[in-house]
């Protein structure tokens, strides 16, 4: 479990996110959403201990994560940076074994798993420049797959990648959840995608969290339909206002 207590992060003089208070359980994907500038991405650092919150803490299994070394930190909590890609002339199974640096070994078996999970296999001999876009998403998603952490922190993992592969990558995200004991929390503009696959949304907008619950409490037109200027009809799908 990783939980926000009261969490208050500052950039320039004023909260960009404002006492938020939350948590994500193992076996539960939790789908960070709200319009640009809402603080999202702001919120995952602090999750991942990439940002010292200025009020507040963050709890990783009930103990705070500012207590914990980098490299347990690292072991547990998997992260994935918004628009995170690779530039070097490293292959893509080089990239992949990134993923297993907090350990400080190379283990073959999650390597191997990860490029399968993520259609890989076959370009693992690649150079990580020389293939698309969305393969070079699938890498790093990869990436953070291979370390085994029990805390995935994934910020708009389906950037970049076409309408079936987002899919495949979300229930992927969802199998991973339910059946290897891990929470997942992910920021996700795709609000469909994310209704077809999360257990729980965390809605922010101007820093604050103003609806956390199941689809049906917060994707609606009385909540996230309000913050975003969309209606929502059925199945969670997003209309025109």
């Amino acid at each position: 479990m990783i939980a926000a207590e009261q969490l208050t992060l500052v950039r320039s003089g004023r909260p960009v996110v404002d006492r938020v208070s939350f948590r994500a359980r193992i076996g539960e994907v939790v789908a960070l959403i709200g319009p640009n500038g809402a603080g999202k991405s702001t919120l995952l650092r602090g999750l991942a201990g990439l940002v010292r919150p200025d009020r507040g803490r963050v709890l990783l299994d009930g103990e705070p994560l500012e207590g914990l070394p980098p490299q347990a930190r690292a072991k547990r909590i998997g992260w994935l940076a918004q628009g995170a890609r690779a530039a070097w002339g490293m292959t893509v199974r080089e990239v992949v074994s990134l993923g297993r640096l907090p350990h400080g070994d190379r283990a073959q078996a999650p390597i191997d798993r990860a490029l399968a999970r993520l259609g890989l296999a076959s370009l693992a001999g690649a150079r990580i420049d020389r293939i698309s876009g969305g393969e070079a998403k699938r890498v790093m998603i990869a990436r953070v797959l291979a370390g085994e952490p029990r805390v995935l922190l994934l910020d708009e993992p389906t950037a970049d990648l076409d309408p079936a592969a987002g899919f495949a990558v979300m229930r992927l995200f969802r199998t991973v959840a339910e059946e290897e004991a891990r929470a997942v929390v992910v920021v996700l503009h795709d609000l469909t995608l994310a209704a077809r696959f999360a257990d729980r949304f965390v809605l922010l907008t101007q820093g604050r969290l103003v609806a956390e619950g199941p689809a049906a409490a917060v994707l609606n037109d009385a909540t996230a339909g309000r913050v975003f200027g969309v209606r929502f009809g059925a199945d969670h799908a997003v209309l025109p206002a």
